[in-house]
């Protein structure tokens, strides 16, 4: 009976929507418009745009070109369409020797540093921590460390503790630290594919002059530590070399509306998703080697300049902040970059409605990570089944999805963020045969689902802009108490 009652509720509110506002919700998304969006971000043309490349900055311009063709205004502190994200690449080096004792070791990554060419002293200090270093001298010498610590053992409890050992050390006068992980070697076989390819990160301002030298090297069973702890000092011959730093920007892409209200208008609303994708790879069974990444996320993209060409033609009463982010499939990092390097301060800021996706497998419903857990809940089941979709939470928690998209650093300052999704009932069949594979292209999309895929977005934002009530986390939220702190509630 409650469900009943449920979906009675649903229709009966469908039909309380001022039709205008249905009808501003649809009326400037055509078929045609998504189609050449989708084949032009989406196309072999554009390598797959993978952060950092030429092809990534005419993703950015042909983005700032549909924005600024459709009249939304630039912000302060903006160049232009564009906040420049200072990067860092750093290239693997082409040579790499470690010996232990004139022992060879075969399996080891430099996880820090630059080139270097060492022969000398080396001393095991346990596990490197604090208390490890009483009455030591590691001055310009290799220190041995065992992974990890006493209570932190696991793969992630080891990589966490790895930024205190390299500052301790680095701190002493060490010249650089080899640490022995006894972890599982499928594990292991990630970290090496890691770190041995190009890594691009946000540039920090020590990245120029930091060439402290912290290697890891796989230890089954923990036997290399073992026998280094029979003694303290040993001999260490290191040498790396052919690795690079290259520093560059990358762009996120942003822009304004404001908004009608004179009271609503100090509140904006964020519509954000990911522009970048993995850029070429791995072929697939059929040669093709271009990751397009059409799904991922040229679809999440279309569906905010969707709504900035609704918003700027008709706006809302709240004020609105377009972003699209560079470097996602990176770490996240273009949204770190602006949480970190605001253009509207966070407190203004009151819902972030990002839009990312993997696939989907159900073109019947909308997909939206963290539904439940705001106050616009209402207001996005009703977008979508106005336009014949359902809005479904997340049915794939094991995946951590909320995590693992921009909106998450938005969450964890406070700011309510779910993320809008094409339909998809679990993480698995359709879904993951286009999931970061050079199948996700154009041409292999749905493009009347996205047709009301994105009046049902559209719609949505409407509503949660207009509406007299400010979304908020639901209570006992896990973001909860910082969305107080941000907002003083």
């Amino acid at each position: 009976m409650k469900n009943i009652f449920t979906i009675t509720g649903l229709l009966f509110t469908c039909m309380l929507i001022a039709q205008s506002d249905k009808e501003l919700a649809e009326t400037l998304i055509l078929k045609e418009k998504i189609e050449s969006h989708l084949y032009f971000l989406a196309g072999d043309e554009l390598l797959g745009r993978e952060t950092g490349t030429q092809e990534e900055l005419i993703a950015a311009q042909y983005l700032a070109t549909q924005l600024h063709s459709y009249g939304v205004q630039q912000i302060d502190g903006a160049d232009g369409y564009f906040q420049h994200v200072p990067m860092i690449k750093t290239i693997p080096p082409s040579e790499t020797m470690l010996k232990v004792n004139d022992e060879q070791i075969g399996k080891f990554v430099a996880v820090n540093g630059g080139n270097i060419n060492f022969n000398g002293t080396a001393v095991y200090l346990n596990y490197g921590l604090k208390e490890d270093y009483k009455d030591k001298n590691v001055k310009d010498k290799v220190v041995y460390l065992k992974g990890g610590s006493e209570t932190a053992q696991s793969p992630q409890q080891q990589f966490q503790l790895m930024e205190e050992k390299r500052t301790l050390a680095k701190k002493m006068g060490a010249k650089a630290v080899v640490e022995f992980l006894a972890i599982n070697p499928m594990i292991w076989n990630y970290i090496d594919h890691t770190f041995n390819e190009t890594i691009i990160a946000l540039k920090s301002d020590d990245d120029e002059d930091d060439n402290f030298n912290y290697l890891i090297a796989l230890d089954n069973g923990g036997k290399t530590a073992e026998k280094l702890s029979s003694k303290t000092n040993h001999l260490a011959e290191i040498k790396i070399s052919g690795s690079k730093k290259e520093a560059f920007n990358a762009r996120n892409v942003v822009a304004m509306v404001e908004g009608t209200d004179p009271k609503l208008k100090e509140e904006f609303i964020i519509y954000s998703g990911h522009y970048d994708h993995v850029g070429v790879g791995k072929p697939d069974a059929a040669g093709d080697s271009i990751y397009n990444g059409a799904r991922d996320n040229v679809v999440g993209i279309t569906t905010v300049l969707s709504m900035a060409e609704n918003l700027a033609k008709y706006p809302t009463k709240r004020s609105a902040l377009f972003i699209l982010f560079t470097g996602e499939e990176k770490g996240l990092l273009g949204s770190s970059y602006y949480v970190d390097n605001p253009l509207i301060p966070h407190n203004k800021t009151v819902f972030c409605f990002n839009s990312d996706n993997a696939g989907y497998n159900d073109t019947s419903k909308v997909t939206i990570i963290g539904l439940g857990r705001t106050s616009a809940e209402q207001d996005i089941k009703v977008a979508a089944s106005a336009f014949g979709l359902e809005a479904i939470d997340d049915p794939a928690p094991e995946q951590n999805l909320f995590d693992r998209s921009d909106n998450v650093h938005f969450a964890t300052i406070g700011i309510p963020s779910p993320t809008f999704s094409m339909g998809f009932t679990s993480f698995s069949g359709k879904l993951t045969e286009t999931y970061h594979q050079p199948s996700d292209n154009p041409d292999t999309i749905d493009y009347n689902y996205l047709v009301q895929f994105f009046k049902s977005y559209v719609l949505a934002g409407r509503l949660i802009a207009n509406n007299p009530n400010t979304p908020f986390w639901i209570a006992g939220d896990k973001y909860e108490n910082a969305g107080k702190e941000l907002y003083k509630k």
